[in-house]
């Protein structure tokens, strides 16, 4: 078996390579510490989305449908507006919907702090200093630190990402992870073939701008199918299916994340998230473009501002001086 951590050029840009037995990766801290590749090299699997065409400018442009990206203050503001218990922000609109979309942190160039081999397992960590050289510090002038951690082996992709509020204001936590899986997602596959499997609870209605209205939807045939494991998640449009996130079961087991399986092959991508992920977002841009996103995400859509109890929306701070940690795992079968 190999396993290997190196730094090499890409396009001008240094990405961390790495491999561990069947497995290889491609972190690009360019791109916000994006998992940009990641292969099941002896079942032919290319896990997320990815075109060794598109130029380093083509990338930035769209950093949220590329790859495994890290997103802070994930999906929409309602208006710009940043509710926070010791200050409001407001972010410029850059929805169509009159929103504030997705924050920053993806769009930054962060900086590598070490790849190497441990063992049986090739280790990249990556970091951001938010301050005042940012340039949204003005908007937003509550520093932190983000740490990424990307550990391949032989079970996998276990990323781990921590958070760190430097500032002496309180700091909103709100991540998700856009992930955006193939489908197909081996070279010979049918999207009509892949499925979906994700334990989800109660829908969230949401409004014309995309915004929760506090209200949950009944579930139809639809819904049901993502239970069920029976959900193609591709070759038709699903627009923001936002849920309460559930535990759920495979192989007998407890199971709390997102199962893609192609049923023609019988080869799966497994996700697992940590519990402080408490909602899935689910988007496949239309469906036409061979890729869709499964998105665990910590905090509701809009939580700062709902006039929601905290313990429904996930809305979670951090004081001065305190680290939170969330981890997945991304491997296959």
């Amino acid at each position: 078996m190999s396993y290997t951590a190196n730094v090499v050029d890409y396009k001008g840009k240094e990405v961390i390579e790495l491999t561990a037995g069947k497995y290889k990766a491609v972190i690009a801290p360019f791109l916000g510490s994006n998992i940009l590749r990641m292969q099941d090299t002896e079942a032919d699997i290319d896990i997320f989305r990815n075109d060794e065409d598109l130029t380093i400018e083509e990338l930035k442009a769209s950093p949220e449908v590329y790859g495994m990206p890290t997103l802070y203050l994930h999906n929409r503001l309602s208006n710009g507006v940043l509710k926070v218990s010791d200050a409001t922000y407001h972010f410029p609109i850059n929805d169509p919907l009159g929103n504030h979309l997705h924050g920053f942190l993806h769009k930054r160039e962060h900086s590598i702090v070490s790849a190497a081999v441990d063992g049986s397992s090739a280790i990249a960590k990556t970091e951001y200093i938010y301050d005042e050289n940012d340039e949204f510090f003005e908007t937003f002038p509550v520093s932190f630190k983000a740490e990424f951690t990307f550990k391949l082996n032989d079970n996998g992709m276990h990323y781990e990402f921590t958070m760190t509020n430097t500032s002496s204001k309180q700091l909103p936590f709100g991540v998700c992870n856009h992930t955006a899986i193939n489908g197909p997602f081996t070279p010979d596959g049918d999207g009509l073939d892949v499925r979906l499997y994700v334990p989800v609870g109660e829908k969230w209605e949401l409004d014309k701008h995309c915004i929760p209205t506090g209200e949950f939807l009944s579930f139809d045939n639809h819904d049901k199918q993502y239970i069920t494991g029976s959900m193609i998640p591709v070759q038709h449009d699903i627009d923001n299916d936002v849920f309460f996130a559930e535990e759920g079961v495979m192989d007998d087991k407890p199971f709390y994340g997102a199962l893609v399986s192609d049923v023609k092959t019988g080869k799966k991508i497994i996700y697992e998230v940590c519990k402080d992920f408490k909602f899935w977002v689910i988007w496949n841009d239309h469906g036409d473009k061979g890729y869709f996103c499964p998105e665990p995400c910590t905090w509701i859509i809009d939580a700062p501002n709902l006039p929601i109890p905290d313990e429904e929306t996930g809305y979670v701070e951090l004081s001065p001086g305190e680290s939170k940690t969330l981890t997945e795992r991304i491997y296959t079968v």
